[in-house]
């Protein structure tokens, strides 16, 4: 047989018959022929000889033994490998060619498609075996495919007819041909079509949660490849099977319902999920408690709706107290069953876990104190107290039997009466729920030596509305002021006095007063010095008049803003003596007692400067106005000074020196007089150091420069005036 008829028999076979020309003996997990119908490879020019081009999959289900492959392109072959390698350099291989592989299991043919090779002509098979002629246009005409129906998970023996398709014009020569997703394309073999009769066989066991439904479809060909009738469609549709239980998302559910909550109050919802078919009754699910624990009060205290599965309550309102039920977790065993809850339906289980929450049904109340009687009716605490302490001094306990660590049991303390002056102050202990009562203002003995107390207690939630807070809602708390022995007190504190400096010794300065708050006690005071900076005072001890033991000086370093502060102590002879401080704060008044000076006291200038200025001096005083300036600058009282220098006024504290004539390198002290304005003023009999120096390119020379005194110099200019 020519290779030309070889290929159009073996591409008849495969094209045509397709899955329906296979035997319905073969086995539905293998397909024998070429697993892959169709190649593609790139074109790059040409083809290189023994260079493998691309690697064809076939399988014979039986080992693939004594197969054999032609392919349509002579310059090409299948190796042993089932690699398509060119027999020698390929330059014009076409843009398709096709492969026949054939032994006594199979006969396949496979089509390789060289993307972007130039074309050859003939390009297609029919035209390779010159058949395009061969082929008239023929039209279809129908066939009888009813749908058909397979249930789910049959079992073996397969293949099981499900149907048949009749063709209107079945001759002879014609054969049926199946072909669609489980038939040729995957998952293939599912389907098979007797090529004679119509007969159409599931090949294995359907899984409808898998695939529900298949969509094929049927042709008739004669035997020379052309189509006679169809395609016509077949609907395959798998039959549910209630092979699914029904499963709840989560295993463990979770809810919370308010106690007190009426009957009927929706908890939470379960919900299951079944894959079975929901238009039958495999998917439709009913639910039922099946176990309750603890299940008391009642083993029934909730209801699951079957259908929706809402879970309500049943037990009656006042029942559901959080406070009176054994626990305030409940746990129930849910169970969803399919077929509408019939006896042959199956099951899944989940738990619901159901909290009672808690609500503020129960007022807090205090406890009685374990040091107070029972005999009174109303709560009562008592505490002692020193005076002039401060902290916690009792804590008020209360019973609240809502849920702990909640704003229905968290208290709030407050003092509604017997505080006028906001001595005390309680807050609520977080730990142990007590009220914590502090005093913040120190207690007087002496001013008050009982204090009762009015407490009220809250929930930092509102009661709900059917509860008020009641008597032992309050408390009375008895505060008994335990006297101490406390130190003299300085009235006032601090005594300011305004005295003149330098005053003599032994002068009255101030007289301090102290008293003793332990006023029902007869107790002496004596004074004493605590704190003296400058050693200037003395205190009697038994008066407490203060005198000056140095001279007060305003100048000194301990004095700040002319004020000097000293610190004395009072003690009582109480058991134990207890004392009190006081402070003095003497503001002196200054007096004219510091000469003023001059400033700066050194001064240069160039020898051959033509600018006479020598510098601007200023005054300085150690007192206060109007004991400084405005200040009096003037030459000293040497006579000729004049002669060389001259002293203009600027403003009260400055004034400027100057040269009348130019000085020769040496060093000179200007005298001068420095009065301030001082009544009586003060004056300074000092000097002004000027050193004439030798100035060259911006540097100022002024070493080796002579002492010479100022009137020496004068003298010498006199004897020269004298002999001119």
């Amino acid at each position: 047989m020519e290779f030309g008829t070889r290929i159009f028999i073996a591409f008849l076979v495969s094209q045509v018959v397709c899955t329906g020309a296979q035997e319905e003996e073969e086995k539905a997990e293998c397909v024998p022929g070429f697993q892959e119908k169709v190649y593609q490879v790139e074109y790059s020019g040409g083809f290189l000889k023994d260079v493998p081009l691309l690697q064809v999959v076939f399988d014979d289900c039986a080992g693939n033994e004594d197969a054999e492959f032609e392919v349509s392109n002579p310059d090409f072959l299948i190796d042993k490998n089932l690699n398509l390698v060119p027999r020698r350099d390929v330059i014009d291989s076409g843009d398709v060619m096709f492969v026949h592989g054939v032994n006594v299991h199979v006969d396949d043919m496979a089509q390789v498609t060289i993307m972007g090779a130039p074309s050859r002509s003939p390009q297609t098979l029919r035209e390779i075996l010159g058949l395009s002629d061969m082929m008239p246009h023929r039209s279809k005409r129908a066939l009888l495919v009813p749908p058909m129906f397979v249930p789910e998970n049959q079992r073996a023996p397969f293949p099981r007819l499900i149907g048949k398709v009749i063709s209107s014009d079945m001759k002879e020569d014609h054969i049926f041909c199946l072909m669609g997703r489980g038939a040729d394309q995957d998952p293939k073999g599912v389907f098979s079509i007797n090529r004679l009769t119509g007969d159409v066989a599931v090949s294995r066991a359907l899984d409808r949660e898998a695939i529900a439904y298949y969509h094929l479809q049927v042709s008739t060909t004669d035997l020379s490849g052309r189509l006679v009738e169809g395609p016509v469609d077949l609907d395959v549709s798998v039959i549910d099977q209630n092979d699914n239980r029904p499963v709840f998302k989560e295993p463990r559910y979770s809810g919370e319902v308010l106690e007190g909550s009426p009957t009927g109050t929706t908890v939470m919802t379960m919900t299951a999920y079944d894959a079975d078919d929901p238009n039958t009754d495999n998917a439709v699910l009913r639910y039922i408690i099946v176990r309750q624990l603890p299940d008391k009060p009642s083993p029934n205290m909730f209801y699951i709706d079957p259908e929706r599965g809402d879970i309500v309550t049943v037990i009656a309102p006042h029942q559901l107290d959080r406070e009176t039920l054994p626990t305030t977790q409940y746990e129930l065993e849910i169970v969803a069953k399919d077929m509408a809850g019939s006896e042959v339906g199956l099951t899944g289980t989940a738990t619901a876990t159901i909290t009672i929450t808690d609500r503020n049904d129960h007022a807090p109340e205090f406890t009685h104190s374990l040091n107070i009687s029972m005999f009174y009716s109303d709560m009562r605490f008592q505490a002692s107290v020193n005076e002039g302490s401060t902290g916690v001094v009792v804590n008020l306990t209360v019973d609240d039997r809502d849920d702990p660590a909640t704003g229905a049991w968290r208290a709030i303390y407050s003092i509604i009466n017997g505080d006028p002056n906001q001595n005390f102050e309680i807050q609520t202990n977080l730990d142990n729920n007590e009220g914590m009562l502090s005093v913040v203002k120190p207690l007087d003995y002496e001013s008050s030596m009982f204090h009762t107390l009015l407490i009220k207690v809250e929930n930092e939630d509102p009661l709900v509305p059917d509860v008020v807070y009641g008597p032992s809602s309050t408390a009375t708390v008895y505060i008994t002021v335990m006297d101490v022995n406390e130190g003299p007190v300085f009235f006032p504190d601090p005594l300011v006095v305004i005295r003149r400096e330098n005053i003599p010794v032994g002068s009255f300065v101030a007289m301090l007063n102290a008293s003793d708050p332990d006023y029902l006690q007869t107790q002496s005071i004596r004074f004493t010095v605590l704190r003296d900076p400058a050693d200037w005072l003395i205190v009697n001890p038994f008066k407490g008049n203060v005198t000056t033991r140095a001279i007060l000086d305003r100048e000194s370093p301990h004095v700040h803003n002319n004020q000097y502060t000293a610190l004395f102590m009072a003690t009582d002879n109480g058991s134990p003596p207890a004392s009190g401080t006081g402070m003095l704060i003497i503001t002196l008044e200054d007096e004219n007692d510091n000469a003023p000076y001059v400033f700066p006291s050194v001064a240069r200038v160039c020898e051959d400067a033509k600018d006479m200025n020598v510098v601007v001096i200023g005054g300085r005083d150690k007192d206060i106005h109007p004991n400084t300036d405005p200040f009096k600058i003037e030459l000293g009282k040497q006579p000729g000074l004049e002669k060389t220098w001259k002293i203009s006024r600027i403003n009260d504290t400055h004034s400027q020196i100057m040269l009348l004539h130019s000085l020769k390198k040496a060093n000179y002290n200007l005298p001068l007089v420095l009065t301030d304005s001082g009544v009586p003023p003060i004056s300074n009999n000092t000097e002004l150091k000027v050193q004439v120096c030798t100035c060259k390119k911006n540097r100022m020379d002024c070493s080796r420069a002579g002492s010479i005194q100022t009137n020496h110099l004068l003298l010498l200019g006199l004897v020269l005036l004298s002999i001119l």
